[in-house]
């Protein structure tokens, strides 16, 4: 358990904690949202400059 983490007990049930709680449970899958995310944007990038490139070539 990181020092930043809030332990979770079945008492503590604040809007706060809760929250907390949700992030920690989803943390995984918000990180592999990101990455692909990041990986889409790079191909659509790479794929507009090869366009660009030909056709300032053509």
């Amino acid at each position: 358990m990181e020092s930043n983490d809030l332990p979770l007990t079945p008492g503590s049930t604040g809007p706060i904690r809760r929250v907390w709680a949700w992030i920690r449970r989803r943390r995984r899958l918000m990180v592999v949202s990101v990455v692909r995310g990041a990986c889409y944007g790079v191909g659509t990038g790479l794929v507009g400059l090869v366009f660009w490139w030909i056709q300032l070539n053509l």
